[in-house]
Formats: structure tokens, sequence, C-alpha cells
């Protein structure tokens, strides 16, 4: 069972419809405008976009007097974490797939991480609200060996750590 979609608070949904729609191919498939709960003038629209596989990514996008002020969008900042740790990962179905996004977020002026895990090769970049995204392709599937030392290595009270990843940034070419 996958997920039918995640949604998020947007700042400026001009900015998150340019950056899903050209930065990262998606498509837009529905708008929703309804009331704020609570709220007898405020209103929102909830925007889904069809990632390409099996869930979509969702916007809010919040009008309110209670957020008159704006309202904090970026997980991770949120959070106090850097960049990396809440993030979302999309599909990247084969090697050239990764790479043609790798070269659209480059062309639309981002800085790209590529990271070579071993077992699959990942792109990331940001949003327009600072959230981290991802394409990841797989290189291989997982080994049975694999599967038993991720279920004992979940048990470790301090696990080895493991080899850093290969990591390139690509800098953006507009």
């Amino acid at each position: 069972m996958g997920f039918h979609h995640v949604a998020l608070a947007t700042k400026d949904l001009k900015a998150t419809h340019k950056f899903y729609s050209d930065v990262m191919g998606f498509r837009l498939v529905k708008t929703v405008i309804g009331p704020v709960p609570g709220s007898e003038e405020g209103w929102s629209r909830h925007v889904f976009y069809d990632t390409g596989s099996r869930g979509m990514i969702a916007f809010w996008d919040l009008h309110d007097a209670q957020w008159a002020n704006g309202y904090p969008t970026n997980l991770n900042q949120l959070a106090g974490f850097p960049g990396w740790v809440n993030h979302f990962a999309y599909d990247a179905p084969t090697r050239e797939f990764l790479d043609d996004r790798r070269k659209n977020w480059c062309a639309h002026g981002h800085t790209v991480a590529e990271v070579n895990h071993g077992f699959c090769v990942s792109i990331y970049t940001t949003d327009p609200d600072g959230n981290t995204v991802e394409f990841c392709h797989d290189l291989r599937e997982f080994t049975d060996e694999e599967i038993r030392r991720a279920e004992e290595l979940i048990h470790e009270e301090k696990p080895a750590v493991e080899q850093d990843a290969q990591i390139t940034i690509h800098p953006p070419t507009n």
C-alpha cells in the first residue's frame, strides 16, 4: 500500500507551481477551493500534482487572518535539522530519467547534489519553500544478506558507521 498523497503548506503558490510543473516535471491534476475550518472569511486552495507514479504531492495555499504575517513551511528548519533529514524522494525509473531531471534542475538555476549510495543513485535540490526533494534510481535489488543485516542493524545499540557515499555537486547551468 502506497501513499495517496503527501500535503504541505506553501508560502508562494505561483513559485511552487512553477517548480513542481517545470522543474520537477509533475502535472497539476486537481485544485480544490474550500473554507478554513473555524474561520468566517478564510479560504484555502489545495492543489494536487501527479508525480508519475502511484502517489501525488499536494500543497495548501492558505488565506486567513491568523496567517496574515505568514507561516513556516520548511520542515527541517522548523525541527532544527539540516536539509537532508526530512525530504521527499521520487522514483527515477531509469538512469536516463535521473540524468534528464538533473540537467533540468541545473538549467532552472538549481544546485544539485548527486549521491551514489551503492544500491541506488539520488539527486537532491530544494523547492521554493526550502524543502529537500530527491529523485532516486535503484541500481539493483536488495540481496538476502542485506535484508538479513538490515534486521540486525535496527536492533544494535551503536552500529559501526559505514563508508561515506560518493557525492558530486552539479552547479546551475543558467
